[in-house]
């Protein structure tokens, strides 16, 4: 049986796994991965519109892996519209780069859970073989840290190279043109990043579990009989 240290290392490492798991899952549902604000280029450019009047045609942007929406404002007050990003949209966009980054966190959700129940098997009892023990919960926290990492990475490169917003913002737009004027990452992905942190710091854990601390010992002091001592 693991000593009492050593089964709290590892029942916060499932916690900490689950939480994960929980993370993914939720970032993964939240239509607001980023953000922005777009403007309206052909309508601007119609009225010839000067910079106090260009409130008048910016609107705004959100949207996750597979839905979001955005406000359209072209002078004639906003109109709100929905979209998804499968089937249609992604289509459009760099499918394969769009699917990698889905993949890659259903990859990590998988590799989270496992994580978890090798974490709860360690607290429970001591493994024969090394896989199930410490060096298998690294194994897979590490490439459950991994694969969340190359998903960030991956939509990072979507939005910044692959100019996805900007894609997105223009969807079966035939009349009107938009350009992006200011876009940021929001609290899911955000989320994404603090579930890899999560699997680091449970590595962290897994370092201390295998670090052997000395016991402590107490010395007995020895006693001394003396003449005195047997008379009495």
């Amino acid at each position: 049986m693991p000593g009492c240290f050593k089964k709290t290392l590892f029942a916060l490492a499932s916690t900490i796994s689950f939480a994960s798991f929980i993370l993914i899952v939720v970032a993964m549902g939240t239509p607001k991965w980023m953000t922005g604000k777009i403007l309206c280029k052909t309508g601007a450019d119609l009225v010839n519109a000067t910079d106090p009047e260009m409130i008048k045609f910016i609107g705004e942007i959100y949207y996750g892996l597979f839905r979001g929406g955005k406000i359209r404002q072209c002078g004639l007050g906003g109109r709100r519209s929905k979209f998804s990003i499968f089937p249609h949209m992604v289509k459009k966009l760099n499918t394969g780069l769009h699917v990698m980054i889905v993949m890659f966190l259903c990859v990590a959700i998988s590799f989270s859970l496992v994580s978890f129940g090798f974490c709860i098997l360690n607290a429970i009892k001591v493994p024969y073989r090394a896989i199930k023990g410490p060096a298998g919960v690294c194994l897979w926290n590490f490439l459950a840290g991994g694969f969340v990492a190359l998903a960030v990475t991956g939509f990072m490169a979507a939005v910044k190279l692959h100019h996805l917003t900007e894609r997105i913002a223009n969807f079966r737009e035939n009349v009107f043109q938009f350009v992006i004027v200011e876009e940021q990452f929001e609290d899911c992905f955000w989320v994404c990043v603090a579930s890899a942190t999560a699997h680091a710091v449970n590595l962290l854990l897994m370092a201390i579990s295998g670090i052997n601390f000395p016991k402590i010992k107490t010395k007995t002091e020895e006693a001394n009989v003396t003449a005195e001592d047997i008379m009495y």
